[in-house]
């Protein structure tokens, strides 16, 4: 376990307020391992002052808050509790969580705060400065094989209090306030929670940050010298387009059990295809998760998929079924019965959630499972908590309330799209209209390092030359492996080729501009439908020109391609429409913020009508310049539920143009 402690930046980080800024750096520290804590696990605070609305200077607890990220976390993260209400609420016989949390909102100073972790009264009984709580890997590894506690006792003898697992909260405080109520805290170093976690703590932020990876570094010691010489186990795979095909067809029944759009993934690296290659694999990702603090991200245990995965999908309802029936209660109403992550046999992991920040979360924390997983078969086998016990983390109202939101989900949350040409323009337009509407994006181009601009998650950006249909399999394969499927497809690519007379066309500028702005349209099309068939519904946008309804002189490579292309997709529209498939086009016309209208192509173009450049910029009816987001926002518009019932359908987004008129 590395220490991340750098002197020079711990002081840096106290130099206003010395307590909790270097609660801020340690508690980065700790987020920044995720060994020890992943997406929002874990919880520190710092006990200090603060002084109230009458002037008096009050003892406080400032405590991680819900909704931060340790990993992130800043001073703002650390609401102030009064530390006499904690204590106070401490000494009840009981306390039900939804009164816990009231009593821990009205403890607070600063009423507008973050709502206090639900271990803010465990952080309070605990007499040390300094508390931080992490869900080390190595640690709940251990504890989750049959010898756990005694091999923790071996590791840690006197110096570390180890207790059994109980339900977090107020049931956990009255818990650790019992077990420690005889012991002196100054012969104790650290409290392990088996299954759960561990604590550390002291008077020193610095100490108990270093006390921390001592700790969990000697389980991670303890593993290697159990592991020997024996390494995960490791698999070579690689998706084929039947298996692609496959993967669409799980995640569209996903969607349907889900009730909403959803993105699944594929992991084929080596540990993964190696979990999926174990003859037990199966089995041991049924038992149970790393830690019950998971299930809320990943459900109690995973889906098995084999030759026909839409058969593993309903297989893992039946049984999440018997789950919630054997265990619920009558104010208990069953959730989704979509797996969040599975073993397909002998080829990966597959991960499901409902948007791309979900799906890295559930892969996170299933990575780390299979990891520990092995590691604890190592240690005599790998054992979960009770189906009980993870039941009622899954269903326990304060962990429902982390997944609730009142803002309505983006319109495209849960969709894949495909743009090509999204280096420039209209595609890169498209591509961030989609990706600020919630969707994830497939982004295509051949133009070097276009990739670069694009930093967030939700877009894969692909060097791809539409022009060819292999690299267009690949890049969609690619798609289909990182989010499950094809939904939308905005076929833009395209270039204005040199104005020329018919009776002076040279042959290369019209098979050129055939090739990129007929044929490659034809290619994505024809590669795409596969996927489409087993899309949410899908719908494809064709990028044509004004110059289809509207040609004028000197651009007959580029309006013959582009009408080729319209009678294209009216054909397409006949033919997809019995799959549910929509085709519509758009006919943009002088929309100058493209790399086809190059300041030699406006010059040439205002010219041959007679005008200047900003007269022909603004030569429409509407006398408005045109944007690429106006046409970007026009494809989001077709492709989604407004316009949900057309296809086959020409709009012109022109400002209005009168010979088109």
């Amino acid at each position: 376990m590395k220490n991340r402690w750098i002197e020079s930046e711990a002081v840096a980080s106290a130099s206003e307020d010395i307590d909790l800024g270097l609660r801020v750096y340690t508690s980065q520290l700790l987020g920044a391992d995720a060994d020890l804590v992943l997406h929002g696990g874990g919880n520190t605070s710092v006990k200090g002052e603060l002084q109230n609305v009458f002037g008096e200077t009050e003892p406080v607890l400032f405590v991680k808050g819900s909704g931060w990220d340790l990993r992130t976390i800043e001073a703002a993260g650390f609401p102030g509790v009064k530390m006499d209400h904690l204590l106070r609420l401490g000494k009840l016989d009981s306390l039900s969580d939804s009164e816990m949390m009231r009593q821990l909102r009205l403890a607070l100073l600063d009423p507008t705060a973050p709502t206090p972790s639900v271990e803010a009264i465990l952080h309070a009984l605990i007499p040390h400065k300094y508390v931080d709580h992490s869900h080390a890997d190595a640690v709940v590894a251990i504890s989750n094989s049959p010898d756990g506690e005694a091999m923790l006792e071996e590791i840690y003898g006197d110096e570390v209090l180890i207790l059994p697992y109980t339900m977090p909260g107020f049931i956990l405080a009255k818990q650790v306030a019992q077990a420690t109520a005889s012991v002196e805290w100054s012969s104790l170093r650290g409290i392990i929670l088996l299954h759960h976690g561990i604590f550390t703590f002291d008077e020193d932020a610095g100490a108990s940050y270093n006390t921390m990876i001592e700790l969990v570094s000697k389980a991670e010691q303890f593993l290697d010298e159990k592991m020997g010489t024996t390494e995960l186990a490791a698999a070579s795979y690689a998706p084929d387009t039947e298996d692609c095909l496959r993967l669409s067809l799980l995640r569209r029944s996903a969607a349907g059990v889900m009730g909403r759009p959803v993105l699944l993934r594929l992991e084929s690296s080596s540990q993964a295809a190696g979990f999926a290659s174990l003859e037990n694999c199966d089995e041991l990702a049924t038992r149970g998760p790393l830690t019950p603090d998971h299930t809320i991200h990943t459900k109690a245990f995973a889906a098995i998929f084999t030759d026909d995965p839409v058969l593993g999908l309903q297989r893992f309802q039946a049984d999440y079924r018997d789950f919630f029936e054997k265990h619920r209660e009558e104010s208990h109403q069953c959730l989704d019965s979509m797996p969040r992550y599975g073993v397909w046999r002998d080829k990966g992991m597959v991960y499901l959630a409902p948007n791309q920040k979900r799906l890295e979360i559930v892969q996170d924390i299933s990575q780390h499972t299979v990891k520990s997983i092995q590691q604890a078969q190592r240690l005599g086998g790998w054992q979960a908590l009770p189906s009980q016990d993870l039941f009622d983390v899954e269903y326990w109202e304060l962990e429902q309330a982390k997944l609730k939101s009142s803002s309505k989900a983006p319109e495209f949350e849960g969709k894949v799209v495909v743009v090509s040409g999204a280096a420039s323009g209209i595609g890169r337009a498209c591509v961030q209209e989609f990706v600020d509407k919630g969707a994830v994006v497939l982004a295509l181009d051949i133009a070097k390092g276009f990739a670069d601009q694009f930093e967030s998650g939700c877009v894969l950006p692909v060097h791809c030359d539409v022009t060819d249909s292999t690299s267009i399999d690949s890049a969609l394969q690619q798609m289909v492996v990182e989010f499950g499927g094809i939904d939308i497809v905005v076929s833009n690519a395209g270039s204005f080729p040199a104005s020329q007379l018919l009776e002076d066309m040279d042959d290369e500028n019209w098979e050129s501009s055939q090739r990129l702005n007929l044929g490659s349209h034809m290619k994505l099309l024809r590669c795409a439908v596969p996927f489409l068939r087993n899309g949410i519904d899908p719908a494809v946008i064709i990028v044509a020109s004004k110059n289809v309804p509207a040609p004028g002189p000197g651009a007959a490579a580029y309006s013959v391609a582009k009408a080729g292309l319209t009678q294209m997709a009216r054909i397409a529209a006949l033919e997809l429409g019995g799959a549910g498939i929509r085709v519509n086009v758009l006919h943009p016309n002088a929309v100058y913020d493209t790399a086809i209208w190059t300041d030699e192509v406006l010059a040439s173009r205002a010219e041959n009508y007679g005008l200047t450049v900003e007269e022909y910029k603004t030569s429409n009816v509407l006398q408005t310049e045109i944007s690429s987001i106006d046409v970007a926002k026009a494809v989001a518009i077709f492709a989604g539920d407004a316009l949900a019932k057309t296809t086959g359908a020409q709009l012109p987004i022109d400002g209005g143009n009168e010979r088109v008129i």
